[in-house]
């Protein structure tokens, strides 16, 4: 879909999921995630860039397990997480937008949890790359769980948070052979609406994952 097609059923507030591919299955179970590899970190940072170009082949889920481990995983056995959050509050939730639906990222039982029947892609943002791409993450911020944290800062401190997620998103892609973009410009009402968010509960922004369009 177009991007103006997008912008303009978003303004009217039309802007819908499309049926689901495949299997919506109630929870996919992840196989473990490989934290040893890749390209080396200073090597990586010199790969980091944005890519607007994806192919649509799926991630297979070893590749995406990583990815998501990468992104926001357990990495201590204390419960602690690959990116920081003020005051342990973990209050950032990675919502994984497939063909086959739209699901939680559950870090500690690693598996993915369905929470929409429906190919969400083509609503988390208004580039028209978002509905041929294998994999939007969407980053929503838990209020909920920020209760020693002013309220007037929240937003700002999920914010950092949510960056440093997609950061470590970026660096995985560029150190495996990936293409990302983070996006901003998103209908957060639309996409709060599909995955059936709380009020305590704020999008944030998305980001796009998958292979560079011609890679073979």
């Amino acid at each position: 879909m177009h991007s103006l097609t997008k912008l303009a059923l978003g303004v009217m507030g039309r802007l819908r999921p499309s049926p689901a591919k495949g299997d919506s299955a109630a929870a996919i179970s992840l196989p473990p995630p490989e934290s040893q590899g890749g390209a080396p970190l200073m090597d990586a940072l010199g790969r980091r860039h944005s890519t607007r170009e994806f192919a649509p082949d799926e991630l297979p889920l070893p590749l995406l397990s990583s990815l998501l481990w990468a992104a926001y995983g357990v990495n201590r056995a204390d419960g602690g997480r690959t990116a920081p959050s003020a005051l342990n509050a973990q209050e950032i939730d990675v919502f994984v937008a497939l063909r086959s639906g739209a699901y939680r990222y559950d870090a500690r039982a690693n598996e993915l949890r369905l929470v929409a029947a429906s190919d969400l892609r083509r609503i988390t943002g208004y580039q028209d790359f978002v509905d041929d791409a294998p994999l939007d993450l969407v980053y929503v911020a838990d209020h909920a769980r920020m209760r020693l944290v002013p309220v007037q800062l929240r937003e700002s401190f999920a914010s950092a948070a949510a960056g440093a997620i997609s950061q470590n998103v970026y660096l995985f892609a560029a150190g495996n052979g990936l293409a990302s973009v983070v996006r901003a410009w998103i209908d957060r009402a639309a996409i709060a609406d599909a995955l059936g968010l709380t009020h305590d509960q704020q999008v944030l922004f998305s980001q796009t994952v998958g292979y560079p369009k011609g890679a073979s």
